[in-house]
Order: C-alpha cells, then structure tokens, then sequence
C-alpha cells in the first residue's frame, strides 16, 4: 500500500468512496459543481495496485485562538472500502497528516469525528461543545425599543465578515473564513439574512435563518452587542404569525436562559469538534498566554504515542508580555514507553489530549488535576492555568 496525493483524474473514484461512506447521493449537476472546486492537493489517498482503498482531505485553515490567527489543518472525509478496513489505512493516513500538517506549519488540527473514541486514540480531544435550543414564542425576551433597525440583505461576505470577525475573535476555535468560504460553506444554506444596523448605520448583528413550516431556523446568530441582541430578538419576535417554535445553536456559554423572564426553555448541550496540538514547541510559541506580573516557567513532560516529535520535557517560558517559548531542556530524560509519569524532572506531565483540553478547551489545571489528566504539582498547575485566558472554545461551522 501506499499513501499519496490525489490527482484530478481521482475525482470520481473519491466521490463514490464519500458518497459510500458518508450515505448521500450526488446529482449529476452537483457532482459536476463539486468537480470545479476540486483540489486534489488537498486530497490524500491509500492506494493498492493503482485502486483507491482509503482517502482524506486535509484543508488548510485558520482559527482564533484568544484574539489570535493561527494556522489549523482541517481533516475531514476520512473514508475506506469495506474490504479495506482493519488493515491500517486510516492508521497511516493520520499519521502521515500529522507529518504533512507539522511541515505546513499548521501546529493545530480539528475535525468533527464519527466516533470520539476512535480518533481519541490519535491524539484528538473534545475541545468545542455547542448549545441548542428551541422556543416558542411566548419564551422570546420582552421586545425592546432600539435606537437601530433591522433589515433584511443579500447574502454578501463584504457585508457581514466585519461583524463575523469582531464575534469570532473572542471565542477560541473559530474559523477565519474566506470569500470562498462564506459563498460556499455558510451561503449555501437556505434562507434569507437581515442585518441589524445601529442608530449610527454601523452593523452590529445579523441572522442567516430560515422560515418553513412554522419553525423559523436560525442558522447563524452573531451579535456583538447587547443593543444589536435586542434588535435581532425583536426582529425574530415579528416572525410569531409564521413561525410557532424557532431553533438556534449558539456557544455553549450563552447567557439566554438567564437573560429570559421565563427561562425554562428546551436546551441542550452538543459535543461537536475536537482538536488536536500537532507540534508542542510551534503550539506553545505561538499561543497568547494572557500578560503577568513577570516571567513563568515551567517544566512540561508530554507523552504523544503517534507523533514522536510531540514527546518529552519541554521548558515552558511565558513572559511578563504573554509571549512564550517551549524549548527542550540539553540534557532531557529520554521519554518512558509508561508515558509521562515517569519523566522526571517535570513541574507538570500529561497526554496530548490533556493538552488540547486545556489550552484550547476551556477545562482548567485543577480539574485535570484532580481527575488524573494531568499529573505534578498543584501549585505549578495553578500557575500555568493563571495564565491561560478564559475563552470559550466555539465553532459555528462544519467541514
């Protein structure tokens, strides 16, 4: 076997392994639009005696982590034959990812998983969990009188990414998204947009939503204001002749049951992506550790059974300015086939999973602490965790 890029001449044979694999069918004039947008470098496959056992498409992205852009490799479509599975070819496709994200610079990596225990086994943690929820009218916040308005838009990125932006950078985990993205991936939902202007004529919010037999569908919410949240409630409000129940996914931290005089709404909580630190040392340089009093350090064991690279004890330095560098110590211990526990030298030990929990999903030091996910001293625990922000991790779209 052996693992490769795709061509364009791979096309139909890549299709029919997603639609396989992932129960859906193209029509021809979809699978025609989906062959334009086709790029087969982004696509890697397992092949045997020149046929198509295994495939995955790795897209290269960007993600706010804390008020900083960081590059992020996208896996998705991770798909094989029947007649292949169980004989390592989605084995060797993750880790040459691995390789291939490490090399692009992409020190991180999300994808949404099939099953969370399989793709925990390589490294990927929960890191984004999402709210639901769905209410009837009489659950709407009391209408409130704004100085702005509403008004209904064409779907134009130009318009609405300002807002996107300044809602999306202070949450850790969201997309930055292209042109190409928003007119492919997020305007392709059905539905209308409308805008909430503020008394200014500044955008300050917007709903991508659809009404259809009764229930009015928010696909995206985006307020970055509390006048602009009024605005779009009192907007979604005058909707109430047309819709009897309106459905709406939002960060798992959303305030909106507090904020209701009735808040005993249907809610649920969704676990959605997960994340994966591809290169420790690149990671922790480029991360935004929130500015201290003066320089903290620590030593850092890290166990990565699937990229070696990733293993070992690294000297973590976070200065005064929130700026970091991880560096290996000269004379490190060489990693225990035990994992992390029996590294010695390290304030701090823990798996690559625990890492991506607590640096971009919101679980703290102490919790991993007491739960055995990450092991050392408590007070190096404390300290590390004073200097991780507290953003909610969040992903408002899918690949």
């Amino acid at each position: 076997m052996e693992i490769r890029p795709l061509r364009a001449e791979h096309f139909d044979e890549r299709m029919a392994l997603s639609q396989f694999a992932f129960q859906y069918t193209l029509t021809p004039e979809q699978l025609e639009e989906r062959r334009a947008w086709f790029r087969p470098e982004r696509e890697w496959g397992v092949f045997e005696d020149g046929r198509l056992l295994a495939a995955m498409t790795l897209l290269p992205l960007e993600i706010w982590v804390h008020g900083r852009k960081m590059a992020m490799g996208g896996l998705a479509g991770v798909a094989t034959w029947p007649e292949a599975r169980r004989r390592g070819c989605v084995d060797g496709l993750l880790r040459h990812g691995l390789e291939t994200m490490r090399q692009a610079g992409q020190t991180v990596s999300m994808l949404y998983p099939f099953s969370f225990p399989f793709y925990r086994r390589y490294g990927w943690e929960l890191t984004v969990e999402r709210k639901t929820y769905t209410l009837e009218p009489r659950h709407f916040p009391p209408r409130a009188s704004v100085p702005g308005r509403v008004e209904r838009v064409a779907k134009d990125a130009a318009l609405l990414d300002g807002v996107y932006e300044t809602f999306a950078s202070r949450y850790t985990g969201t997309l930055v998204r292209t042109p190409e993205w928003w007119e492919r991936r997020v305007f392709v939902k059905p539905g209308l947009a409308a805008v909430y202007y503020n008394g200014e004529g500044k955008p300050e919010g917007y709903l991508l939503y659809e009404v259809k037999e009764r229930t009015m569908t928010v696909h995206e919410w985006v307020s970055v204001s509390e006048e602009a949240r009024l605005g779009l409630w009192r907007f979604a409000a005058d909707h109430d002749s047309m819709a009897d129940k309106l459905t709406m996914t939002v960060p798992a931290d959303d305030p909106l049951p507090f904020l209701l005089p009735d808040p005993r709404i249907k809610q649920e909580v969704v676990p959605y992506f997960m994340s994966r630190i591809v290169d420790v040392e690149g990671f922790l340089a480029q991360y935004p550790f929130e500015p201290g009093d003066g320089e903290d350090a620590v030593m850092l064991a890290v166990e990565d059974e699937h990229a070696p690279w990733n293993r070992g004890v690294f000297r973590l330095r976070i200065g005064a300015d929130g700026r970091a560098r991880a560096e290996r110590p000269a004379a490190e211990p060489a990693a225990s086939p035990e994992g992390p526990r029996a590294m010695d030298g390290a304030d701090l030990a823990c798996d690559i999973r625990a890492l991506a929990a607590l640096f971009l999903g919101g679980r703290s030091a102490a919790l991993l602490l007491e739960t055995g996910r990450l092991r050392g001293s408590r007070e190096a625990a404390l300290r590390l965790q004073r200097r991780i922000p507290g953003r909610t991790a969040y992903l408002a779209d899918f690949f």
